[in-house]
């Protein structure tokens, strides 16, 4: 069916079929995850009791907003959490990431990142390396330490290490993504035997973990393993594609209520921010969002199975366990990332006819280069793929709002990327 609409070489249609085939008891199993995800969703959705008027925005300072306060309900209870700040005032992830970091940490402080360097755009955040020259307020400027934990060879945390170094932290940091690094993403076993690495030698110590790309791949949230606060994008997994921005903090009661007062200001926490004409969206989103990532991770398993098949490397490979979004290609060149990531976006929804380029992205250490053909400008959960230009030449694909579309844009990025150039 798809070459009645694009023009697919024959021998990587071939694949695509045995692909297909392949992976139907994988797809079975992922959809067996949405169904209990989304079960929840809706158990959610009732006990909290929405309603019309909660779709409803406010304008202004944003008092008695109801609808928002019920959102951060309805989050807090389907990610296993005592309280939520769900909101569209988080302008990113890393924003997210920002809020609840300065709302945690004091001078003198040490944060200790136990799953190694955090992904780029929080090196600014934290004060690392030339960021500490900037001057534009990161945590070291304000007398936070930095300390880490770099992974094990094979790229799983070091547990031991966790534990020497967690007596002297405040904060625990968890990525359970890739970002950009050549690693796997965590599950929640590895997460749970994290926290209790740094809890075990540190009962103070608060776990805080980087949920991005991760939410409902699973049937549970790490706060199910002793996480003390997830936190997250909504324009990623939990915004189902719908969301037009915003960001998550969950877990505490205590914690998200002091970093309520990092987002807004101090005295006022919570009980400020209007939310205009969002919420219908934002709560739209939350409630396809186990569906929809469901389809990302189809196109993930859809993808690592085609590209093994035509003799390419990929993590994590086809029949193994999604634990977030992102399927890494590894193209061997600079000129097949890029056609990679032109092809997808050829196959995008919006500016297909854009032709990607490599370019200095603020936040990153490497020029980058983004394909994201997407409805909401940077959405992840929709079908993009980006990476820094630099070796060993890694792609990261991830998204795909179904699968069907999400399956041509695949088609299309590794016919560009290593079929037309040879």
């Amino acid at each position: 069916m798809i070459e009645e609409f694009f023009s697919i070489s024959p021998r990587l249609l071939a694949e695509d079929q045995k692909v297909m085939e392949i992976c139907k008891e994988r797809f079975a199993a992922i959809d067996a995850v949405k169904e209990y995800n989304q079960l929840k969703m809706l158990k959610a959705f009732t006990d909290c009791g929405v309603s019309a008027t909660h779709l409803v925005g406010s304008t202004g300072y944003g008092y008695d907003d109801a609808g928002r306060d019920k959102l951060d309900q309805v989050f807090a209870q389907v990610v296993g959490a005592e309280d939520a700040l769900c909101r569209s005032h988080f302008l990113s992830g890393t924003h997210a990431l920002t809020v609840a970091l300065f709302g945690l940490l004091r001078t003198g402080d040490t944060l200790l990142a136990a799953t190694g360097r955090p992904y780029d755009t929080l090196e600014g955040v934290i004060g690392l390396g030339d960021t500490a020259k900037d001057g534009y307020g990161s945590l070291a400027e304000y007398g936070v330490h930095y300390d880490e934990a770099p992974l094990l060879e094979d790229g799983t945390p070091d547990y031991d290490l966790i534990a020497q170094k967690a007596p002297g932290a405040t904060v625990c940091h968890i990525q359970r993504s890739r970002g950009y690094a050549d690693r796997p993403a965590f599950d929640l076993e590895t997460i749970g035997r994290v926290v209790k690495a740094a809890k075990t030698a540190n009962p103070n110590i608060v776990v805080m973990v980087d949920n991005c790309y991760g939410e409902f791949t699973q049937k549970a949230e790490p706060t199910s393993v002793g996480a003390d606060l997830i936190v997250g994008s909504l324009i990623k997994n939990p915004g189902g594609g719908i969301a037009p921005t915003g960001g998550y903090i969950a877990g505490r009661h205590d914690l998200v209520e002091k970093c309520s007062h990092r987002l807004t200001c101090p005295g006022t926490g919570r009980e400020l921010g209007c939310t205009l004409d969002t919420l219908r969206q934002m709560y739209l989103g939350l409630y396809y969002a186990p569906g929809v990532t469901a389809e990302a991770l189809k196109t993930s398993v859809y993808a690592s199975c085609l590209l093994e098949n035509l003799g390419y490397r990929v993590t994590p490979r086809w029949q193994e366990d999604r634990n977030d979004i992102i399927t890494s290609v590894y193209t061997g060149s600079a000129e097949a990332l890029c056609a990679l990531c032109q092809g997808i976006q050829a196959g995008s929804p919006v500016d297909s006819f854009v032709t990607p380029e490599p370019y200095a992205m603020p936040g990153y250490t490497s020029q980058v280069i983004m394909a994201a053909g997407a409805f909401t400008l940077g959405s992840s959960i929709e079908l993009s793929c980006d990476a820094p230009v630099r070796e060993p030449y890694i792609a990261y694909l991830q998204g795909g709002l179904n699968f069907a579309a999400s399956r041509a844009g695949v088609l299309l990025g590794v016919q560009r990327a290593f079929f037309d150039n040879k």
